[in-house]
């Protein structure tokens, strides 16, 4: 089973309905789908049958949907449960989150909220309390939706000026920390009350001649900004 840790949670929405989806609750629609046994599922995730079976009745419910579907068996027994489509739908989007987040473990997160979309240019334009940046558009979202915006810490470049360039988010801020991490350098920047990090080699660190203290540009582009919505 792919466990996921404790203190993760997952905002999941179904037709108006939200719900929060904590890592037990996760782990048991996994085991569920791996075993096909709730009993089973329950014991893995070591917690008991009615707990499980609450489990199941408090996302149901609040979802307004049915997540599981179970079967009885004959004689020879032979019943189970099993996902329905609803609830394999629920988890799949569980597994985008963790796709998304395990490809960017080292990751700038700001919290943002939309203020503009640009169909024709496939932007949309989100703002801290104190910067805007673009985005590639997400047409589910709209304007005015709490979003988060993850950005690699290596897909952030590093400027002494503004440069004109295919790149269309550039800050300005000021380094607060420098670290050697293996073969990289790891520049700590606060732009606007917000630390975001970037990772440059050796040589660029030279070559900028880089220190604490020192006022910089920070780029990045667009495609470059995951978003999930809050």
């Amino acid at each position: 089973m792919t466990d996921v840790s404790a203190g993760v949670e997952y905002k999941i929405n179904v037709d108006g309905n939200s719900f929060l989806l904590d890592s037990k609750k996760y782990n048991l629609l996994v085991s569920i789908l791996e075993t096909g046994s709730l009993t089973a599922a329950a014991k893995e995730i070591n917690v008991s049958y009615r707990t499980a079976l609450n489990y199941i009745d408090k996302i149901e419910s609040t979802l307004d949907v049915k997540v599981v579907s179970t079967t009885k068996g004959g004689k020879g027994g032979g019943g189970g449960t099993s996902l329905t489509e609803e609830g394999y739908s629920i988890l799949k989007e569980c597994k985008k989150i963790n796709a998304i987040m395990e490809l960017h473990k080292d990751v700038n997160e700001i919290e943002a909220t939309i203020v503009d979309i640009n169909d024709a240019k496939g932007v949309m334009t989100i703002k801290n309390d104190e910067f805007e940046i673009n985005a590639p558009l997400n047409r589910n979202y709209k304007i005015g939706d709490e979003i988060l915006a993850l950005i690699s810490y290596d897909n952030i470049f590093l400027m002494l000026e503004p440069q004109t360039s295919s790149i269309r988010n550039i800050l300005k801020g000021q380094i607060v920390e420098m670290r050697l991490e293996g073969e990289i350098i790891r520049v700590k920047i606060n732009v606007g009350g917000v630390t975001l990090c970037s990772d440059i080699t050796v040589s660029a660190e030279k070559e900028l001649s880089l220190n604490i203290g020192k006022e910089v540009y920070i780029g990045f582009k667009a495609m470059s900004v995951a978003t999930l919505k809050l």
